[in-house]
């Protein structure tokens, strides 16, 4: 029997393997990397019954165009996504995110774009058949690890599909509106008083620019000049995604799922885990906001996102 896959006939932009991040390796160099909005990664794997840690395919602005071989899928989209789905006959059909839905043997999924965010994510009922890297299916474009030989996808590739033959899923959907609250929390960050106070209050007080230098890497902000008044370089130290860097010029770089483990720039601050979804998301051209938070408050809110989180993977099962 032949084995079944999504031909791609238009590979889109950033369009990679992710799951749930690759944990406790940082002491070699290797960041987490992962899903750069983990609950739509794991709300598309509940929309078509798989587990939350199985692999989706990450796409970023404009996602791939597909043509499904030799059996038929489940599959599910999330984000805040435009797309479409071309029947074999022809027929198009409008999709909606956050619902399951079946694509047959020559029919096409044609992901257009996000909206008005960053990332969205497919999944496929069973899975895909991917191989693990240190224990994660995470690509890592900078470092080439990951399913893909660690590299984005491209024209004429195929992405296989495992456990197809298991279909017998019902209907599932979800009505979830995606969070566009531009109010960044931030813990103070181990450099905080490197900088004067007259910029500890700025960062605090004044919005900053989202620039188009963003990437799975990191997010390069343009606002209000930080004056360090120390010095712009430390001895490098270990790194963790969410902190808020700030280089020579004065301008922050928040670091996210692909940034590099060390770093010499001092730390201002760092992004709290419950925003971080919402950091990723956020395209340039946007506005943010710093906002204080203490510790215990951080924690608190870690704990809210994850109930409310494991409150939407609920209903649909």
């Amino acid at each position: 029997m032949s084995e079944v896959y999504l031909e791609i006939l238009r590979s889109g932009i950033n369009t990679t393997a992710q799951d749930c991040g690759r944990k406790h390796l940082y002491h070699i160099g290797i960041t987490v990397s992962g899903a750069m909005d983990l609950r739509n990664h794991k709300l598309a794997n509940a929309l078509v019954a798989n587990k939350t840690e199985e692999p989706s395919i990450e796409f970023a602005y404009q996602g791939p165009l597909l043509k499904l071989k030799n059996g038929k899928i489940n599959f599910a989209i999330t984000g805040d996504v435009a797309f479409k789905i071309v029947r074999k006959n022809s027929m198009v059909e409008e999709g909606k995110c956050y619902q399951n839905y079946l694509l047959e043997s020559d029919d096409q999924l044609d992901i257009i774009s996000t909206k008005k965010s960053v990332y969205g994510y497919l999944s496929v009922s069973g899975g895909f058949k991917f191989k693990k890297t240190w224990n994660s299916f995470s690509v890592n474009t900078k470092a080439n690890i990951g399913p893909n030989n660690g590299k984005k996808y491209s024209i004429g590739e195929k992405i296989f599909i495992k456990n197809h033959e298991n279909l017998k899923i019902k209907e599932k959907k979800i009505n979830y509106t995606n969070p566009t609250n531009n109010l960044i929390r931030v813990l103070k960050g181990t450099n905080f008083n490197y900088f004067s106070n007259d910029s500890q209050n700025k960062f605090f007080k004044d919005e900053y620019l989202i620039t188009n230098l963003t990437d799975r890497m990191g997010m390069r902000l343009k606002g209000s000049i930080l004056e360090n008044i120390k010095s712009t370089n430390i001895k490098s130290e270990g790194l963790i995604k969410g902190v808020v860097q700030v280089p020579a010029d004065g301008n922050p770089i928040i670091l996210l799922n692909d940034h590099g483990t060390i770093g010499g720039y001092p730390k201002i601050g760092v992004v709290i885990s419950a925003d971080l979804d919402r950091v990723a998301q956020l395209p340039p051209g946007t506005s943010i906001k710093f906002k204080e938070v203490s510790l215990v408050e951080a924690e608190n809110l870690f704990k809210n996102y994850l109930s409310e989180t494991n409150k939407y993977l609920n209903a649909i099962n």
